[in-house]
């Protein structure tokens, strides 16, 4: 039996972040030539960031990369070692990934398919690489291999996939699997979606059975430019099994995972499959023995994490919480201040911002998370929450008792800063102005917007004037539902810096705070979870609610799945949906959300950046574009209107 010992490392890293960038690939490589690790894959363009976006085109990104490799380089005595880069090659860029082994640069491969959907635009940056083509790069004065390259290894075939080359139907696996390759690595810069994992497990381990080999997936970690999150998942898979994998979503700085693989065994599939003889070369440089647990026949069922059967809830939760507390900390500002208003989004967003803050630091530690928030300085005499998340509620005299005790008891139960602030007296000021102006009084018949805008809008100045005392980040608490509708006060609720929730529809929001009040054991959240959603902007006799105001949010979210991320005209989506509610009521909800739909594009456009999380995102500048202007489905609709 001959093994190779293999390993998968996800790196969390900031694009232009050089020092800090390669410092962590290098404890990376470090902490897997502790263990002993023959061969190493780190995620895809890891030396920049992935996120560089237009700064690509800048020779000073393409100069230092360079620069860095070479440091990386230096340090892989004994590994080899594959790692991402962009490079220019006769005046066009290429997504780029090079090996190194024992300090020596092999070759440079470049990326064949380029992702240019929703969240990626890499064809705005780069060049996609032909199959095939091989030519010679000028590094340092050196002629170095670049192109579509097969690696041999002491016999070993080593060949790449990066991230997008798997997903697509003419793969590179393919000509590697013509060509003999053994191992095939992909380094990856794979956003989160729910449910995601499941499909990369089935790619991972299929590709190892179909094509004959073993296969190491690497995906980057954390928040690392802003609206994604990676989750950090290493798979490393063989014969159609997967021997290894992590745990996703950690704070750390890189995760190593590691595994022995049977290289005879590979063989041997690879002839049943291609009639291949399996022969190893006399001086394959592999000492076994360094690697005992491969002759444990058990030992990838030893060592295997249990499966990933993390629900939605848990995937929200852990995406959000990681995704926020890198946001924070890479920004710089010392915490988070949120306008709480007692409602589910709002609740969700303290929660999450406040569990970032104890995720982290259950799972770092407190010498490891010192060094992460070293700019939050603390005051050591008062509690660390109070200082890291302040919540405010402000109400005037249409707001409820309820909304807030549950603004109240939840901030205590999450240990906060609470602060309660009547802006009723803002609220008479303005309306008296406008009164005095128009020589009129104003009038909840006559001037319903009007007085409900106000009230958002004037909350607004004082949570920025407590963000910026506190050089904290403020939060907007806008969801994916109001986004959809426009019901939102743009300059009053969407005031922020951060929209976390921007991604996710309300149904779920709603479902999700039932989960956390159990499974977080966070007890002031039965408050919220009895309410009815409402924005308490009418007076209460009025007897306002989110969903009268609009439709039943389970409704809306499937109007607006049908309408925006399935492309369907408005009769369409009536008779995809019809049987929920009575026809009419349908028709109703479908035009109000068409209409509402289109009228309120700007208000998209100008939207905090938020997280992507599915791909139902709204979010004009990643996933969703739509014109300002517009007919408005006016032709639709009408067809809707007179069909039976």
């Amino acid at each position: 039996m001959k093994y190779i010992k293999v390993a998968g490392a996800c790196v969390n890293q900031t694009p232009l972040d050089w020092q800090g960038n390669t410092q962590r690939l290098i404890s990376a490589i470090q902490e897997a030539r502790s263990r002993k690790v023959t061969l190493l894959c780190l995620p895809e363009l890891s030396i920049c960031g992935y996120g560089c976006e237009d700064s690509f085109f800048s020779s000073y990104i393409l100069e230092n990369s360079l620069n860095c490799l070479e440091k990386i380089a230096r340090e892989c005595e004994d590994i080899t070692v594959s790692v991402g880069l962009p490079m220019e090659f006769e005046n066009c860029l290429y997504n780029v990934c090079c090996l190194i082994q024992n300090q020596q640069i092999l070759g440079f491969v470049a990326k064949q398919e380029l992702a240019g959907d929703g969240v990626h635009y890499e064809p705005r940056w780069f060049k996609r690489w032909p199959n095939d083509l091989l030519v010679e790069y000028d590094f340092r004065g050196k002629k170095i291999p670049f192109g579509d390259l097969i690696f041999d290894l002491d016999g070993i075939r080593i060949g790449f996939e990066i991230c997008e080359d798997a997903w697509n139907g003419v793969r590179p696996a393919l000509d590697h699997y013509l060509r003999n390759v053994d191992i095939i690595l992909n380094p990856s810069a794979s956003h989160f979606a729910f449910g995601k994992t499941r499909i990369r497990e089935m790619l991972v381990t299929e590709t190892s059975r179909s094509y004959s080999c073993a296969y190491i997936y690497s995906n980057l970690l954390g928040n690392e430019s802003g609206r994604i999150i990676y989750d950090g998942e290493i798979l490393i898979s063989q014969g159609g099994r997967l021997l290894a994998r992590n745990k996703r979503f950690s704070f750390a700085d890189f995760q190593i995972v590691d595994t022995v693989l049977d290289v005879v065994a590979i063989r041997r599939q690879k002839k049943k499959s291609f009639n291949f003889e399996p022969t190893l070369p006399t001086n394959m440089v592999i000492d076994h023995t360094i690697l005992p647990e491969a002759e444990d026949p058990n030992y990838a069922e030893t060592h295997l994490p249990a499966p990933d059967g993390l629900s939605k809830e848990d995937e929200f939760y852990l995406a959000l919480t990681l995704g926020l507390f890198d946001y924070m900390r890479k920004s710089r500002s010392r915490g988070y201040v949120i306008s709480l208003s007692g409602g589910a989004d709002s609740s969700a967003s303290a929660v999450l911002a406040a569990y970032a803050y104890l995720r982290a630091k259950s799972e770092l530690g407190e010498t490891e998370f010192q060094k992460k928030v070293s700019h939050l300085r603390f005051d050591p005499n008062q509690p660390e929450m109070t200082q890291f998340l302040t919540l405010v509620y402000q109400g005037t005299e249409n707001s409820g008792n309820e909304t807030l005790t549950s603004a109240r008891e939840l901030a205590e139960g999450l240990g906060g800063t609470f602060y309660n602030w009547n802006v009723q007296s803002l609220f008479d000021n303005y309306t008296h102005m406008i009164e005095a102006s128009l020589g009129r009084e104003l009038s909840w018949k006559t001037d319903d917007i009007t007085l409900q805008n106000v009230q958002a809008r004037l909350r607004a100045p004082g949570i920025w004037m407590m963000a910026n005392i506190n050089n904290a980040l403020l939060i907007t608490t806008s969801n994916r539902s109001e986004a959809a509708v426009g019901y939102a006060t743009m300059d009053g609720d969407t005031a922020g810096g951060l929209a976390p929730l921007g991604g996710i529809d309300k149904a779920f929001l709603l479902k999700w705070l039932v989960w956390a009040e159990e499974n977080l054991q966070i007890p002031a959240l039965k408050y919220v979870n009895n309410l009815r959603p409402t924005a308490e902007l009418r007076p209460q006799e009025m007897d306002q609610s989110d969903e009268s105001d609009l439709m039943p949010y389970p409704i809306l979210e499937k109007i607006e799945r049908a309408a925006i991320r399935d492309y369907k005209s408005p009769l369409e989506v009536f008779k995809t949906l019809r049987g929920i509610v009575p026809d009419e009521r349908l028709k109703g909800y479908v035009k109000k959300f068409f209409t509402l739909w289109s009228r309120n594009q700007w208000k998209r456009e100008r939207y905090a950046p938020s997280f992507h999380l599915d791909d139902q995102n709204l979010d004009p500048k990643t996933w969703c574009r739509f014109p300002i202007l517009s007919g408005g489905f006016q032709e639709g609709l009408a067809e809707l209107e007179v069909y039976k």
